[in-house]
Formats: structure tokens, C-alpha cells, sequence
């Protein structure tokens, strides 16, 4: 059985951008703000299970003989 992927976390963040600009824009029913919220809720979600598992896979990679240590982080080619 072929296993559904989930959508990436760019994707959802930029879905639920568009959602809160929709919202935030008066124009929708109140049925459209009330599904938009209800999609909205779901792509948070989304969002915050990628953000947990990225956190966890950076935990483990840090991770050196059972002792976590730490590692500056560096943003490659950030200029500021």
C-alpha cells in the first residue's frame, strides 16, 4: 500500500498564509471564514508536527555518546 506523503512545510506555511490573508480580508461568509479557520487549524498542526520532527532530528544529531552538546548555529550566507 503506497504510503500518502505529507505535504512539505514551505508548502503548508504558504497555504496558511494565504488562509489568514483571506480572512483577514472581511470578504469571506461566514461558512468561507469558518472552513478557511477549520483549514487553517489543520495546516498549523501540519506545521507544528513538521517543526517538532525537525527539532528532534537535530537533537539526535547533536547527540555525541549518549551527551547532548552544543553547536553554534550558522546560518550559511546570511549576511546580517
Amino acid at each position: 500500500m503506497a504510503r500518502k506523503k505529507a505535504p512539505d512545510f514551505e508548502h503548508s506555511l504558504a497555504e496558511l498564509q494565504t488562509l489568514v490573508e483571506r480572512l483577514e480580508s472581511g470578504e469571506l461568509s461566514l461558512e468561507e471564514s469558518l472552513g478557511a479557520f477549520e483549514q487553517g487549524i489543520r495546516l498549523t498542526r501540519e506545521c507544528q508536527s513538521a517543526l517538532s520532527q525537525a527539532e528532534q532530528k537535530v537533537q539526535i544529531l547533536l547527540e555525541r555518546d549518549g551527551v547532548m552538546t552544543e553547536a553554534p548555529f550558522d546560518v550559511q550566507g546570511d549576511d546580517t
